[in-house]
């Protein structure tokens, strides 16, 4: 028999389809589209909120590109909005292929109520919209699975340095490079270890880490996206930037219960950190 835990995944994956395939209230719905290598849509994924500390809300967010192979780079602006108080919110201007979970938040205040807002992105000509509110329904727990007691793995950037764990609600790091110029990018990932019994088994370090593009006015190569962790969690990455600019980067860890969670909320971190990318010499 199957746990609770692969039960409720079950019927949470079920109910993310059906948010990432119909759009707002009012609208036709978009077709199912089978998987391509490019082509499809991208749609925004609201995975639920939390309540801070302070009374105000976080609201989780992530996106599924129905492409396999098809990456996209969408400005903020009218093909890549949130409103209202947009069209910047924080969200990603680069995505990857698939699903990619809680890769941002968007913090809205105590008396936010029953309003909503909405993300909006275009992509291959094809315009797919979704509300995020603080309805009771998709209250989530990101820090802690309630059923087992896992937590998420928590990521440091020196040893001994401030941990980050969870969904990514502050910059964790800022650095400065060239273009052309490899940045070295170390983390630390630790995990408490707990896993749920129906969970994949994991060989060498509890948790991992996976780099990304986030946000950036150019191409970002990894010698390493996914580095193999060291017996104490440290990886570490080399980022080389196209382009001059500002631009963020995503890294993921995840533990035993993989990408998403298996479809619950916990236990993942996501942080971001910012780079500035500097013309550097011989560079116009």
């Amino acid at each position: 028999m199957r746990s609770y835990r692969s039960a409720f995944a079950s019927l949470a994956g079920a109910i993310a389809l059906i948010t990432q395939v119909w759009p707002l209230a009012g609208q036709a719905p978009l077709p199912l589209e089978p998987p391509r290598d490019s082509g499809n849509s991208v749609t925004g994924a609201f995975e639920g909120w939390y309540q801070n500390r302070d009374g105000t809300y976080n609201l989780l967010v992530g996106y599924f590109n129905r492409n396999l192979k098809q990456t996209f780079d969408i400005p903020v602006g009218p093909n890549n909005r949130i409103e209202p108080g947009g069209p910047d919110q924080g969200q990603p201007t680069h995505f990857l292929p698939r699903r990619q979970w809680g890769v941002f938040v968007v913090t809205v205040p105590e008396d936010f109520g029953d309003k909503k807002m909405t993300w909006t992105l275009v992509a291959n000509g094809q315009t797919t919209s979704v509300p995020l509110n603080v309805n009771p329904l998709w209250i989530v727990t990101p820090f802690k699975d309630l059923g087992v007691g896992n937590t998420p793995p928590v990521l440091r950037f020196q040893p001994g340095g401030p941990a980050f764990q969870g969904p990514p609600e502050k910059i964790a790091a800022s650095y400065t490079t060239s273009v052309g110029q490899p940045l070295t990018l170390t983390v630390w990932a630790t995990d408490d270890g707990v896993r749920p019994a129906d969970a994949r088994p994991r060989t060498g370090p509890p948790a991992n880490a996976i780099w990304s593009k986030f946000r950036g006015p150019g191409d970002v190569t990894f010698d390493k996206d996914a580095p193999t962790p060291e017996a104490d969690g440290k990886t570490t990455a080399r980022a080389t930037f196209s382009a001059p600019g500002e631009y963020t980067l995503r890294v993921q860890s995840n533990d035993a219960t993989g990408d998403g969670g298996g479809g619950f909320q916990c236990c993942w971190t996501n942080a971001h950190v910012k780079v500035t990318v500097t013309a550097g010499a011989g560079t116009r």
